[in-house]
Parts: C-alpha cells; sequence; structure tokens
C-alpha cells in the first residue's frame, strides 16, 4: 500500500519566491468525500490519477498511475466535480527535503500553501524562515476543498501572524 505523510503551513512571507522549479497544474476531483477521493491531475507535460484514503491524523493510503494527457482532459472537462484546481507549484529543496508550495489560481488565487511529505509522522525537519502558521488539521486547506469552497469566497479574517 502507498502511504502519505504531509504536513501543510501558510507561507510567513514570500521568501519561496524565486525559488525551485514552477510547474503549472490542473486538478479535479471525480470522487471526494470523508472516506476516499480520486483526483485526476495535468501536471506539466504529465497526467495522473490518484486515490487517496481516509486521513488519520496525517497519515492516508495514496496510490498514484500515470494516464495519457487526452484521457485527463477528458476527465477534468467532463467528469470532475466543478470549478477545477489550478495552481503553480514551486518544488524548493530545503535541509534534505522538498517543500512543495502551491501559489493558486482562479477562483482560489491569493492562496498560498506550502507542504512537506514525510517518511514518518514523528520525522524531524526543518522550516525554512518563510514558513508560517500550521494548516495541517484544518480542512479547509485541503485540494479537494477549495472545489466546493474556493478561496475567494472564504469570510474575511484577519492577516494570521506567527507568533515565535
Amino acid at each position: 500500500m502507498g502511504v502519505e505523510i504531509e504536513r501543510k503551513f501558510l507561507p510567513a512571507n514570500d521568501g519561496w519566491r524565486g525559488l525551485g522549479t514552477p510547474t503549472l497544474m490542473r486538478q479535479g476531483y471525480l470522487v471526494s468525500d470523508a472516506v476516499r477521493t480520486v483526483r485526476v491531475r495535468i501536471e506539466g507535460e504529465r497526467a495522473v490519477i490518484t486515490v487517496k484514503g481516509k486521513s488519520t491524523g496525517i497519515r492516508r493510503g495514496e496510490w498514484e498511475y500515470e494516464i495519457p494527457v487526452a484521457d485527463a482532459v477528458e476527465l477534468l472537462d467532463g467528469l470532475c466535480e466543478q470549478p477545477l484546481v489550478e495552481k503553480i507549484r514551486h518544488r524548493i529543496a530545503h535541509a534534505g527535503h522538498v517543500w512543495e508550495v502551491d501559489e493558486f489560481l482562479g477562483l482560489n488565487a491569493g492562496l498560498v500553501v506550502a507542504e512537506i511529505e514525510l517518511d514518518a509522522e514523528d520525522e524531524a525537519f526543518d522550516k525554512p524562515d518563510w514558513i508560517g502558521a500550521e494548516v495541517t488539521a484544518e480542512k479547509r486547506y485541503t485540494n479537494a476543498s477549495l472545489v466546493r469552497m474556493p478561496y475567494s469566497r472564504w469570510p474575511d479574517e484577519p492577516q494570521r501572524q506567527d507568533t515565535p
């Protein structure tokens, strides 16, 4: 079984900009509920279908398979929940890990989320100085939730501040 162990954070500042390699992504969900998600994604010139199980803490089952890009386009445009999630992902190497910073577009424009995948739930990692508040437990930051409630429709809230 594939396993994903992931933590999500909001950037504290724009120190991540200009780092790493940006890739345009377009993704949608065929199924998205509390028990499972089935996602279709076009990432640059590659397309995948991903099945994810129910989260237990920061861990969940994950299986990913490459599919033809033409099939992904048909699934995204014809079968996936709308609106699709579009974003630019910046992969940034830092202290032995890769941070993925997602800069959202469309109805989610203005939202930026950084995530790190780990090998174990208790794995130690070094945070870059541009990493701010952790939002792993806040479901509204999941991509599947951004389909149902895009960032542009969130109620106004004060800017989050990190405390030292």
